[in-house]
């Protein structure tokens, strides 16, 4: 029998990116774990800003369809959002948008069991912005998203030059959350009893 496939990203690609550190902390995580972990970036998938009339007269992007597809042949999905604005990033939003609107196989948003991190430089690590992608995924897409979320505040002094976290509470929870994205992956796909 297979293991999960669990696709983690970020949605920000800036250098340097808290997001994109804790992301590929979650991916290391998952490499000792038993799933296939797939660490992709959004910026091997750029996009327009989505426009109804660009669908319309260009159809949708093939960078659109192809994060479509690597989200519908996950089986879990860890997100990880910086926080803009009180919000998440437009990056984000947008490839989620376009991804929303492009066909195939299997459903990106109701098939995967979802799980969100988020970072900061600030006190709150971005929980405004994990609460608005929360309703994203859940409310407008009818997303299976974890309860538990991995918060990194004070993101700037949070990581180690090894790429783990200073905290090792933190660290503890974020292999917590693995854990069970993992476990709630697999009984979801039908993977284990």
């Amino acid at each position: 029998m297979r293991t999960p496939r669990i696709l983690t990203f970020a949605g920000s690609i800036r250098t340097g990116s808290y997001s994109a550190a804790l992301a590929a902390l979650a991916a290391k995580e998952l490499s000792s774990l038993d799933c296939e972990p797939v660490l992709i970036s959004l910026a091997d998938y750029p996009l327009p800003i989505y426009d109804a009339d660009h669908e319309a007269s260009e159809g949708v992007p093939a960078p659109a369809m192809q994060l479509r597809d690597q989200l519908a042949s996950a089986d879990g999905v860890f997100i990880v959002t910086p926080e803009y604005n009180a919000g998440v990033p437009p990056l984000l939003k947008n490839a989620i948008d376009w991804a929303s609107r492009a066909k195939g196989q299997g459903d990106p948003f109701t098939k995967p069991v979802f799980a969100i991190g988020c970072t900061s430089p600030g006190a709150l690590g971005g929980y405004r912005a994990s609460m608005m992608l929360r309703q994203v995924l859940a409310l407008g897409l009818n997303g299976l998203v974890l309860a538990e979320q991995a918060m990194v505040a004070g993101a700037g002094n949070a990581f180690a030059e090894d790429g783990g976290l200073k905290d090792e509470r933190a660290q503890q929870r974020l292999r917590t959350l693995m854990t069970t994205l993992i476990e709630q992956a697999a009984l979801r796909a039908g993977l284990r009893a």
